[in-house]
């Protein structure tokens, strides 16, 4: 380092961070932001024996921050980036053959490891922000520990974090931990609450004003995304009218000036308010910042593995992000903090890892790489393994997209995939497209990556075509505003993005013109071969998926009346996703793609109206139907067809008669009441496990459920019982008791209750006890009637009825019912369940 290098929080530590490094090779450092951990540790380790001129790696997950961090080392150096110090990052390196730190994003990392596991030249990895926990981090960890375990134990492992979960990274890493105080001044914080209706936008502005009145120095402001940053500028630019404060915005799409701009002192005289999403959280420094702005929110993936869709959803922060984003404001002074949400809400402590919420074909596709199948993954050194339904998902694609073989393992295509740097999906679309077609698929590619450059009602158009007319139109008028409704500095980057892709691809000319109506469809189907989709016969809105699973098109669609979609963007919901964007495509070149696709087998369905096995003879492509011959059922195929329907509808499908249902109750009864007999457990889940044993017989040439027979379903179930213990239902589960008056009642049986009798008083007279069921476990529970069969009393205690409520019940009922019996003494009583005969005169 220069004799000029400021000093930094860090720089006591740096001696401490060198000893524990050349004693053991793997390290956690905490330190929080303006530390100075990542511009300062990797400069302190060029001097290190045990470095022995070899390189340093330093993994920075943002690009905005590789970029910055390599330039103020190289200033710290006085040289200029790509001699000591340098960067790589997705279509853009600045190295050179004296570059000892170099700094690059996770596809890098992970890029160097795959193409050679022993790291020759490679001393160390730095792992920066490693807080942030996105997938490609800790896969790159997870590769590295591999790496140092079995090839390279000199190795040095370096994490480092702002609000890192130091003791469980050091017991994962099994590594020692140094923890630095950092410099911070203090930060009030402060909620204001929003006025009634106020828009995030306005509620921001507003206090924006408040804060450049009431503190000094620059206003950083947090926000979830571009589009959030956009309309704040544009709520900014109307009501903060002084020409004394720039509004800048800073995030991941803008271009190197733009961002460049954002991460420059302000001129003199001048204010800022820098309105970012998450990237400046850490490891980049805006100058000059003593007021923080936080909205509190971020967007993040969220991945649905039943769906197999992807989102970017608006989530609240955690804590931990919240704490690092408000100690911006206390780099330079005391500093205010002002948080847009309400001081009850409490937080999540820590950001949620990637890995549990991403989709995990990219994973999957490098763990194949580094020889993992799918069902081993859980046995690398992982903080958090990845979901197993998630994984289990990424390889079928994996499969589809071609990339994996039967067996899991890596095919050259797979290999080829991941040299090109796309995601899995995309990178199987560029290598299958023809030669003629590379121009164009960069700019697909380029398209894919980036929010949609269309603005207005232009926006709304689910046709993804509309996105490439309007890049090629604004190309060929060389980058002339074109007409209509699109944002020209997301075609800059889109531009520049399609740049790379062509230098990878091998396409020296770029795409022009509007290309052929179904060439943007033929090409993306190699990408999204599961979302082909075919319009319904019966509604022209709607599409099946190859998926099997339901789309729609919206009622203003630019695509209304396309037979054939490939779905680009979907947003999933309850019942068919709704297309967000797509291209047509001719199903011509399916047969000639993906020949194996098409399937012509004979399938049964279950037709609930008719309550019956239909067959028929169909041709598929996917899940979609493409032609349906009704058949008839074959005998062999009737049984498993109807033991199929029964299990997808549940055990009530059967066409349960009364007796067999009242049969079934009191099996389950005489189990939970005598368990010690070991019955067959008749309930709803073991009946359906058991299908094929209990039931199967009975249904032998039926197509039908309705052909059992009345009684076929107790016959099964009887036999589900030999014969003693066929005895002992009857005997302590009866259906029927007699009782006094010589006449048999049913008890009424119910699931957890004991059984009821219901039955006129005056047959119960004599009768001095309760019946008992179940091995006279179980007092049975009497519905006592008046005459007319109207309830008088419900007892399990028919003793304390004669003694003590009888009586008041004979006096209020023996003149309502004078010809029935109602003696003084009921325990000598004759029953009878008939009134006495009239009197003749």
């Amino acid at each position: 380092m220069t004799a000029a290098t400021p000093a930094f929080p860090i720089t006591p530590l740096l001696p401490e961070i060198l000893a524990s490094l050349a004693a053991h090779p793997r390290l956690v450092l905490e330190a929080p932001p303006g530390a100075g951990k990542t511009t300062q540790v990797p400069l302190a380790l060029l001097d290190a024996p045990w470095l022995a001129g070899q390189k340093i790696v330093m993994l920075e997950p943002r690009r905005i921050a590789a970029r910055a961090a390599a330039q103020f080392m190289a200033q710290q150096l006085g040289e200029a980036v790509g001699q000591t110090v340098g960067y790589r990052i997705r279509f853009e390196s600045k190295v050179g053959a004296a570059t000892r730190v170099e700094v690059v994003t996770e596809g890098i990392l992970t890029r160097l490891i795959q193409a050679d596991p022993e790291l020759a030249g490679i001393g160390a990895i730095v792992f920066d922000e490693f807080h942030e926990r996105h997938l490609a981090g800790d896969l790159g960890a997870v590769l590295a520990l591999d790496v140092q375990d079995t090839l390279r134990p000199a190795l040095r492992l370096l994490l480092m974090s702002a609000t890192l979960d130091g003791e469980r990274i050091a017991r994962w890493l099994q590594a020692p931990r140094i923890s630095s105080p950092g410099r911070s001044f203090p930060v009030r914080i402060e909620h204001p609450p929003a006025r009634t209706q106020e828009s995030i936008e306005h509620q921001l502005a507003r206090i924006a004003r408040q804060a450049l009145e009431e503190s000094e120095g620059d206003v950083l402001a947090f926000l979830p995304g571009r589009r959030e940053i956009a309309r704040s500028q544009t709520v900014l630019s109307q009501t903060l009218l002084r020409d004394d404060v720039e509004v800048l915005a800073l995030h991941g799409e803008l271009s190197l000036a733009e961002q460049q701009a954002a991460l420059s002192p302000a001129d003199a005289g001048t204010r800022r308010i820098v309105l970012a999403t998450n990237v400046a959280e850490s490891s980049i420094t805006l100058p000059g910042i003593r007021v923080v702005i936080d909205a509190g929110l971020a967007r993040e993936p969220r991945f649905d593995p039943n769906s197999g869709f992807t989102r970017l959803e608006t989530v609240a922060i955690s804590q931990a992000s919240a704490d690092q984003r408000a100690g911006r404001a206390g780099r330079v002074a005391a500093g205010t903090a002002y948080r847009l949400w309400p001081q009850s809400r409490r937080l999540e402590p820590s950001r949620t890892a990637e890995i549990g919420q991403a989709e995990l074909s990219a994973l999957a596709l490098e763990l194949a790489a580094w020889g993992v199948a799918p069902d081993h993954a859980a046995g690398m050194r992982w903080l958090d393994p990845p979901p197993a339904g998630a994984l289990a998902q990424a390889s079928d694609l994996l499969g589809r997209l071609g990339a994996l073989a039967a067996d899991g393992r890596i095919t050259a295509l797979g290999r080829q995939m991941l040299e090109l740097g796309a995601s899995p999906r995309l990178a199987a679309a560029a290598l299958r497209a023809p030669t003629e077609l590379r121009a164009l698929i960069a700019d697909l590619l380029a398209l894919m990556e980036a929010r949609s450059p269309l603005r207005g009602g232009q926006a709304r158009s689910d046709d993804f075509r509309v996105r490439v007319a309007a890049l090629h139109a604004w190309r060929d008028r060389r980058g002339v505003p074109v007409r209509g409704e699109v944002d020209t500095g997301a075609l800059v980057a889109i531009e520049q993005a399609s740049k790379g892709w062509r230098r990878r691809l091998d396409v020296r000319s770029a795409a022009s013109g509007m290309p052929d109506s179904h060439s943007v469809g033929e090409l993306l189907l190699h990408a999204f071969p599961d979302r082909v989709a075919r319009r319904d016969d019966g509604n022209p809105l709607r599409y099946t998926l190859a998926s099997g699973r339901g789309a729609r098109l919206h009622e203003n669609t630019a695509l209304h009346g396309e037979p054939w979609l490939v779905a680009l963007d979907l947003r999933h919901e309850a019942r068919d996703s709704l297309i967000l964007a797509a291209a047509p495509l001719d199903p011509r070149v399916l047969e000639r793609d993906y020949p194996a696709q098409f399937v012509r087998e004979r399938t049964l369905r279950w037709n609930d109206a008719r309550g019956a096995l239909e067959a028929f003879d169909e041709q598929r492509f996917g899940a979609i139907v493409l032609e349906r011959h009704s058949v008839p059922v074959q005998p062999q195929d009737a049984l498993p067809g109807l033991l199929a329907a029964i299990r997808a509808r549940g055990i009530d499908a059967l066409p349960w008669s009364g007796p067999a249902r009242r049969l079934r109750t009191r099996m389950l009864a005489l189990r939970a009441w005598m368990p010690e007999l070991g019955l067959a457990d008749v309930s709803d889940t073991a009946l359906l496990a058991s299908l094929d044993d209990w039931l199967a017989p009975w249904l032998h040439g039926k197509h039908r459920l309705d052909a059992l027979g009345a009684d076929v379903l107790s016959q099964a179930l009887m036999a589900l019982f030999d014969h003693a213990q066929r005895r002992l239902l009857d005997e302590q589960a009866p259906e029927t008791v007699v009782v006094p008056s010589g006449q048999s009642r049913r008890l009424e049986y119910s699931e957890g209750e004991p059984p009821v009798l219901a039955v006129k008083l005056q047959e119960l007279f004599g009768l001095a006890d309760t019946p008992r069921v179940g091995g006279g476990r179980i007092p049975v529970t009497l519905h006592l009637l008046s005459p007319a069969g109207r309830p008088i009393q419900v007892t399990q205690d028919l003793k304390g009825f004669w003694e003590r409520t009888y009586p008041q019940v004979k006096k209020e009922l023996k003149g309502r019912y004078p010809r029935h019996p109602w003696p003084d003494d009921p325990w000598t009583a004759t029953p009878t369940h008939r009134a006495k005969p009239r009197e003749r005169h």
